[in-house]
């Protein structure tokens, strides 16, 4: 046994404790935490059991809490909490030496997640299970209740796992419901389907789709694939109703979404051509065409193929041009950016450096980052930087909540 003391909560969550061994990691505590840990196993703490708990500490509100995996800064008050996700925004900026003003961070509410990743598996008695993966493991842990889904998620769960028994055919299988609410009801795309011995067979499938049906899905899909589709699965980007392609991203909190757009529209306001890159099926793309025109562009073409559903669907806004393209491999010239005196970009987590030094070769006088990786969204804020941008503020969303996770809306201006 080891007592330790907690000096701060590093990006992953953890408590961090100094030794004269080195960082010692300990899941679930807080800074100012003296603790007593059973054993230490490479650099991290195990057996955790908190002597003094930090005046900071509340009860967490998770029957899994402890177990499941996600969730794991629920015992943390939310004002300090907060502004950890600030300092992990700003520790990124400053490993850039890039210095902006960082506002508070944007709070979402309980219960307001619209999509989740469920995992299913059976248990030895032949029982269905569905839940989250545990802590440092691959165990899977049964959720029945989760205080940061949306509810009308949370009461489906019960008819989802009848529809994931359908996909548990093969033994090596692996199945992931990823389950969306939207404004036609919940909407699953089943990944984790063993292939390589035929995949689903037409009887599973059967299955699999009259338990969709008394689950009320609007759609089941396999991969991307339409199985069943009782009704088209739209969402609301601004004033445009689109249909979402199976499978297709979408943020995972409504009002999260809607911190980072109306911060994007604030900031191009003005400008006479907007260009919305990584814009997926257009949760920016709409918000931005209620000011300015926009040129969209990003790699799935389902996406680009809703997107264009929606504009022909809505009236009221600027002209949409939208493009299928990768951006990885073939990023945005500035030649092709001509006339886009405003620019947002959204990447995924590896950001997007190859377009972004394609960015500071135009003449765009404002560009708005989106990012769910304050680290790489320091290497391309410093790009633009070095091209004779100033980063105006930065603005952290705690869209995921009690996670580690931290995304952010940063404004550029020449």
């Amino acid at each position: 046994m080891e007592t330790l003391t907690i000096a701060r909560v590093g990006g992953q969550g953890d408590g961090i404790a100094q030794t004269p061994q080195g960082l010692v990691f300990a899941p679930l505590t807080l800074p100012g935490e003296i603790i007593r840990a059973e054993t230490i196993k490479e650099g991290r703490a195990e057996g955790v059991e908190i002597l003094t708990p930090s005046p900071d500490r509340i009860a967490p509100v998770s029957p899994q809490y402890g177990d499941c995996g996600g969730c794991s800064l629920q015992h943390w008050a939310t004002g300090p909490y907060l502004e950890w996700k600030r300092e992990q925004v700003r520790l990124a900026l400053a490993r850039e030496a890039i210095e902006t003003e960082i506002e508070a961070t944007v709070a979402v509410p309980m219960a307001s997640r619209r999509r989740v990743a469920l995992h299913a598996r059976r248990s030895p008695e032949g029982k269905v299970i569905l839940g989250f993966k545990a802590r440092k493991s691959w165990r899977l842990v049964e959720i029945a209740e989760c205080p940061v889904a949306d509810p009308r998620l949370v009461r489906a769960f019960p008819s989802l796992a009848r529809v994931a028994g359908a996909f548990l055919e093969h033994p090596k299988s692996a199945p992931t419901l990823h389950v969306t609410w939207t404004d036609a009801g919940l909407d699953v795309d089943v990944t984790g389907v063993e292939r390589k011995s035929g995949g689903l067979s037409r009887d599973r499938q059967m299955q699999a789709i009259r338990a969709a049906g008394e689950a009320d899905l609007a759609r089941l899909s396999m991969a991307g694939e339409t199985l069943v589709m009782a009704r088209q699965p739209r969402i609301t980007f601004g004033p445009a109703s689109v249909p979402l392609p199976p499978g297709g991203f979408l943020q995972a909190v409504p009002e999260a979404e809607l911190a980072m757009t109306s911060r994007a529209v604030a900031a191009v306001k003005g400008s006479k051509k907007v260009a919305d890159l990584f814009c997926g099926s257009g949760s920016f793309t709409f918000p931005l065409a209620t000011v300015a025109p926009v040129l969209a562009a990003d790699a799935s073409a389902a996406g680009i193929a809703a997107l264009k559903a929606g504009v022909s669907s809505t009236s009221g806004l600027r002209q949409i041009t939208a493009e299928a393209r990768d951006l990885f491999r073939r990023p945005l010239s500035p030649f092709d950016l001509k006339g886009c005196d405003a620019i947002v970009f959204d990447p995924p987590r590896a950001g997007a450096i190859d377009q972004t030094q394609q960015i500071a070769g135009t003449k765009a006088s404002v560009v708005v980052g989106v990012s769910c990786n304050p680290t790489t969204f320091a290497r391309d804020a410093r790009v633009l930087i070095d091209a004779g941008f100033r980063l105006e503020t930065v603005t952290p969303v705690d869209q995921f909540l009690w996670s580690a996770h931290v995304e952010l809306v940063g404004v550029f201006r020449r």
